[in-house]
C-alpha cells in the first residue's frame, strides 16, 4: 500500500515537473512571447521576465524585437534612360508588434526580403542613371518610404534602405567618363574666358588712367627699368614714347605719297 503510494507520488511529482519545464518560460529584454492559446492568439504578448504558460493549452512563441540587418542581392535593373545596371541594397528593420509579425505573415524575414527586392527593381527603374548615381538620397528615401508602407500591415518598421552599389556595364562607364572629361574641359575653357575677359577690363581702365594722366606713362616706363635691371644688368632699354612713332609714321606716309 504505501509502496503503491509512494510510486504514485513519484508520477505525480515527474510530471508536475515535466509541467513546470514546458510552462515557465523566460523571455529575454529584446524578446516578445506570442502566445496561443487553443489556437487562439492572445492580445497581449509576453514582456520580458519569467513567464507561465499552461502547457499544453498555451503554446509560446519568441519575436526578435531588435534591429535586423537584410542584405539585398544585386538586381538587374533598366533605368528610365535605357540602361542596364545591377543594384544591391541594405535594409534596416525591427518588429514592433510581435502579434502582426507572428499572425499576419508565416515568415516576416522571408516576405520582407522578397519585398525589397521587387521594391528596388521597381523604384530605381524609375529614376535616370545620373540621378541614382548623384541622387542616391532621394532613391534611399523613396525605397524606405514604400517598404515602410508595405510592411506595416505586418508589424514591422522599416527604419532605413541603402542603396549600396552600382554596377555600370564597362561600356557606359567609358561614355561616363569621356563624358566627365568634356565637362572638365568646356570648364576650364569658360574659366580662361572669364579671366582673359576680367584682365580686358583691368587694361581698359588703366589706359583710361594712364591716357587722363601724362605722368604715369613715365613711371611705369621707370619699373619696367627698374624690373628688368634686377632679372638682366646687361640690358638696357630706352623707352620710346608711342606719340613720336605715330609722328614718324605719317610723316613716311605723306613722303610716300
Amino acid at each position: 500500500m504505501f509502496q503503491f503510494f509512494g510510486l504514485g507520488t513519484l508520477i505525480v511529482i515527474g510530471l508536475f515537473l515535466i509541467w513546470i519545464y514546458n510552462s515557465i518560460y523566460i523571455i529575454k529584454e529584446w524578446e516578445r512571447g506570442v502566445v496561443l492559446r487553443l489556437g487562439r492568439l492572445l492580445p497581449i504578448a509576453k514582456g520580458a521576465g519569467i513567464n507561465l504558460v499552461f502547457w499544453p493549452i498555451e503554446t509560446l512563441y519568441r519575436i526578435n524585437m531588435r534591429l535586423e540587418t537584410l542584405d539585398v542581392p544585386p538586381q538587374d535593373i533598366i533605368t528610365r534612360d535605357n540602361v542596364s545596371v545591377k543594384v544591391n541594397a541594405v535594409c534596416y528593420f525591427r518588429v514592433v508588434d510581435a502579434n502582426l509579425a507572428m499572425s499576419q505573415v508565416q515568415n516576416y524575414q522571408y516576405a520582407t526580403s522578397q519585398l525589397a527586392q521587387t521594391t528596388l527593381r521597381s523604384i530605381v527603374g524609375q529614376f535616370e542613371l545620373d540621378e541614382i548615381l548623384s541622387q542616391r538620397d532621394k532613391v534611399n528615401a523613396k525605397l524606405q518610404i514604400i517598404l515602410d508602407q508595405d510592411t506595416e500591415p505586418w508589424g514591422i518598421k522599416v527604419s532605413k534602405v541603402e542603396v549600396k552599389q552600382v554596377d555600370i556595364p564597362e561600356q557606359m562607364q567609358r561614355a561616363i567618363a569621356k563624358q566627365a572629361e568634356a565637362e572638365r574641359e568646356r570648364r576650364a575653357k569658360v574659366i580662361h574666358a572669364q579671366g582673359e575677359f576680367e584682365a580686358s577690363q583691368k587694361l581698359a581702365d588703366a589706359a583710361k588712367v594712364l591716357e587722363t594722366q601724362s605722368s604715369a606713362i613715365q613711371l611705369r616706363y621707370l619699373q619696367t627699368l627698374t624690373e628688368i635691371g634686377v632679372e638682366k644688368n646687361t640690358t638696357i632699354v630706352f623707352p620710346l614714347p608711342i606719340d613720336i612713332i605715330n609722328k614718324w609714321t605719317q610723316a613716311l606716309g605723306g613722303a610716300s605719297k
